[in-house]
């Protein structure tokens, strides 16, 4: 059992990390989502607009600030390694609709708020780093809002969003996972299952 549960756990981290030789810009990687924050959710979510003229703002704000290839090939665990290039594809669009709607609601509840950043936490690869962030709430503590950035070829992307200490991507494959486990249709059912949801 400890094996199995080892095992799982390295499996994942050798998809968020690899042996690479450069270095993330901290400061770079800072400012790329604070600029997301200010001048693409806090817009959105104060708008006085309809619901659905914010998804369609966040679907453009996250297709351009999330690797959805590389959370997607995450969320999708061993999945991925089986899966059909149509079935990864059709997955990948059904993923990042479905989140475009659901992280629109989460990040609602932050309306009227702004979001404080607290520096950044090295990460297990050189080209990944945490952004820390908390936003003040109305009632209880501060909500802490953690941002997994990676870097390639000089362009930031998102790759995790870990909201009071839950990763919405980890979260994400534990629940996929065991939907493909238990249900006979594998891959295929789970996006009709995430097409269903967005409709």
């Amino acid at each position: 059992m400890k094996n199995t549960l080892l095992s799982t756990i390295i499996a994942s981290l050798m998809i968020f990390a690899s042996n690479v030789n450069a270095n993330i810009n901290a400061d770079a990687a800072n400012d790329f989502v604070q600029n997301i924050t200010k001048e693409g959710i806090e817009e959105i979510i104060n708008a006085n607009a309809p619901q659905a003229q914010k998804d369609a703002k966040f679907k453009t704000l996250f297709n351009n600030a999330l690797d959805l290839n590389f959370i997607g090939r995450f969320v999708l665990g061993r999945s991925w390694r089986t899966a059909t290039p149509v079935q990864r594809d059709a997955f990948i669009k059904a993923y990042s609709e479905f989140n475009t709607k659901s992280w629109s609601g989460k990040f609602d509840a932050f309306k009227g708020k702004s979001f404080n950043f607290t520096g950044t936490t090295p990460a297990n690869n050189k080209t990944q780093i945490f952004i820390n962030s908390s936003v003040t709430m109305d009632q209880g503590e501060p909500a802490k809002v953690i941002w997994r950035v990676q870097e390639k070829n000089g362009n930031y992307k998102i790759i995790d969003i870990i909201v009071e200490n839950v990763s919405l991507a980890i979260t994400a494959r534990n629940e996929y996972s065991s939907f493909i486990k238990n249900n006979p249709g594998g891959v295929d059912a789970l996006i009709k299952n995430l097409q269903d949801k967005i409709k």
